[in-house]
């Protein structure tokens, strides 16, 4: 069976953040899985090199775009290589075979009908190479995805017709529920295509750098648009359009992406695949960002995590392990020193690596440093069983794509070996000549960590091999099968000497990120001293109060407002003919499936607003401060539509 893993490519119009670590940490380790399970695996990364971006840093760098490009892809390729990344193919959107590819793609797309020529004005968006309508923009300007400026721009465009394959997405996001996860990310995508599809532009005339048409077109003042070119390097990495010995690996089994580029990767890149006639990915796994102690990490504040920075103070395994285990795969995590040290101190520290050296001095004292698995059976059945139990439910959470449950599960085979060192306590029974049992139980641990060991691998594939040569095996496919699948037990070895694995760690190795300066205060919070003098005169009649109408409303509908980062649609019961439509701010602090079916208080006679271009018929009642914010609700349910006041 083989097995496709990708990262996203990324672009090369900076260096590499803790982002693009975490998701290639990701993607590595599950291609290490698959492969210590045997399985023919092709692990993709690279990176993204065309598009107005990329022409315009150059510029301002004063170098040739493709040495700009040059420069910073081998920033990121020598950073995986560093980190002991398995790719088995870096690919380059400036590669000439994957150039030939997208316009062989291009070419059977618009021979089908699916890509047509037309004109095209709208806002458009450098930093995120996309147009927008005006109804989404904020203030009728800027991009509602990353809140630049937007340009007018009007050109010649080829479009696809992505229109065309709106039924055909939802029905397959319907019968494969598993293809975006997690999916808690589905119903963003499923909401968004349910909005209607408009088609893409697929080409630029007000640049160069990209694709050119293919010749067949005869259309040289177009470029290709980037989205279409990079989506398509998961296929031209393997041959698609030239030498396809390897398009045997597509279907991706997993895409990894950032939740930023999940619509593009869900909606996008399957359209284009069923235009080609291809299979498409079996998922697409979009995972969180991260912040820095809490806060939105900028170059501005001083405080972004740089990956190789960590990585020289803490060690790049121990990142790994850090960041898979952290947060809940598709969560936002937030990259804390403190937590970091808590990590390895707690659990790398004393959970394993003190394992292995108190069964190093065990068997030194009781045994020479031989250790024999021969009683092991006869006097720890029941804690074999447990492991196994354990270790047999491991595939399961690489399947649902949640490392951090895998690693979770994992070390409870550790807390079992710790266990029953404390439970059977050998060096009492070596004074009560139960040497046998005494043995028995130093040999159970070896095999605990060996197995354990094993499926630690993929995670920190370095640390282990230091532990398993310790252990006198290899770990690879072989052992892979006879220890933790037949479930055998380590030949009689001698074990080795080695140096704590992970020294305790007193103090942050890294300078702590500067402290958020007090948030300015805003226009209103500067008058506040000057108008507390004019208090008096801001205070209103008890008539004025009540010509505000509040009621008690209760959410029956709640869902995310695509491209926004801050709104969320409710529909809201105030106990009228039908629901009203409230647009609000609290994305942020409330997910839809926390506000469903709960009660809310809402300014009920405020004049209809437009937000996004959509119509909001109220306001809901909130306090916010430096902890964040909190709806205003009733202590006890109230009927929909009961007065306030």
């Amino acid at each position: 069976m083989s097995k496709y893993i990708t990262t996203p490519i990324y672009y090369v119009n900076g260096e590499a953040h803790i982002g693009h670590a975490y998701t290639t940490f990701i993607a590595d380790t599950f291609a290490r899985y698959h492969r210590l399970k045997g399985e023919d695996t092709f692990f993709l990364t690279g990176t993204d090199e065309h598009g107005q971006k990329i022409e315009e840093s150059a510029q301002k760098h004063n170098k040739p775009t493709q040495e700009f490009a040059d420069e910073i892809s081998a920033t990121f390729k020598n950073l995986w290589d560093e980190f002991g990344i398995s790719y088995d193919k870096f690919i380059r959107t400036t590669d000439e075979e994957h150039k030939r590819g997208v316009q062989k793609a291009f070419e059977v797309m618009y021979n089908k009908g699916d890509i047509y020529k037309d004109f095209y004005e709208g806002h458009y968006c450098v930093s995120c190479e996309t147009f927008f309508p005006e109804t989404q923009l904020v203030d009728g300007e800027f991009c509602p995805d990353c809140g630049r400026t937007t340009s007018v721009v009007k050109e010649e465009s080829y479009f696809f017709k992505l229109s065309n394959y709106e039924e055909k997405l939802l029905q397959y996001y319907e019968e494969h529920p598993e293809f975006i996860m997690p999916k808690s990310r589905a119903n963003e995508v499923i909401n968004f295509v349910k909005g209607g599809l408009r088609d893409l532009s697929v080409t630029r005339t007000s640049f160069t750098w990209g694709v050119k048409m293919p010749e067949s077109i005869h259309d040289d003042k177009h470029v290709m648009y980037v989205w279409l070119d990079a989506l398509l390097n998961y296929v031209t990495a393997l041959g698609y359009g030239g030498d396809e010995a390897k398009m045997n690996y597509w279907p991706a089994d997993v895409h990894f992406v950032g939740k930023d580029i999940l619509r593009f990767h869900a909606i996008y890149w399957p359209a284009f695949l069923m235009s080609l006639d291809l299979p498409l990915p079996k998922h697409i796994g979009a995972h969180g960002w991260w912040t820095r102690d809490g806060e939105k990490m900028s170059k501005s504040k001083g405080n972004v995590v740089h990956p190789k920075e960590v990585a020289d103070a803490y060690g790049v395994e121990n990142l790994r392990y850090f960041m898979l285990r952290e947060v809940p795969f598709g969560q936002d995590g937030d990259f804390s020193q403190r937590a970091f040290i808590d990590r390895i101190n707690s659990e790398l520290s004393n959970d394993l690596g003190n394992l292995l050296n108190r069964i190093i001095g065990m068997s030194g004292k009781y045994s020479n440093f031989v250790i024999d698995s021969k009683d092991v059976t006869k006097y720890h059945a029941k804690e074999l069983r447990a492991m196994d139990e354990i270790l047999d439910s491991l595939d399961t959470y690489i399947q649902k794509l949640q490392p951090h449950r895998y690693l979770e599960e994992l070390w409870r085979v550790f807390a079992i070996g710790n266990g029953v060192i404390q439970e059977y306590e050998p060096w009492v029974k070596m004074k009560n000549n139960q040497e046998d049992e005494a043995l028995a139980t130093v040999a159970l641990v070896a095999n605990v960590l060996a197995r354990a060991a094993i499926m630690l691998h993929p995670v920190m594939p370095e640390t282990t091999k230091i532990i398993a040569d310790a252990l006198s095996f290899e770990i690879n496919t072989q052992s892979f099968k006879k220890l933790v699948q037949e479930k055998a037990l380590l030949d009689t070895f001698t074990i080795k000497k080695v140096p704590p694995l992970f020294p305790r760690i007193d103090e942050p190795l890294m300078e702590e990120a500067p402290k958020a300066e007090p948030n300015p205060p805003k226009k209103e919070e500067k008058k506040v001293q000057k108008e507390s003098t004019k208090e008096q005169d801001n205070l209103i009649e008890i008539g004025q109060f009540f010509e505000t109408s509040l009621k008690v409303g209760t959410v029956v509908e709640a869902e995310e407002v695509p491209k926004s980062k801050k709104l969320l649609k409710l529909q809201v019961d105030l106990g009228e003919e039908k629901p009203r439509q409230v647009v609000a701010g609290i994305k942020e602090f409330y997910s839809p499936a926390d506000l469903l079916n709960t009660q809310v208080c809402v300014v009920a006679n405020l004049k209809p607003a437009k937000l996004m271009g959509m119509i909001s018929e109220g306001m809901l009642l909130a306090a916010k401060d430096e902890d964040g914010l909190c709806l205003v609700r009733p202590e006890k349910p109230k009927k929909a539509g009961t007065p306030i006041g």
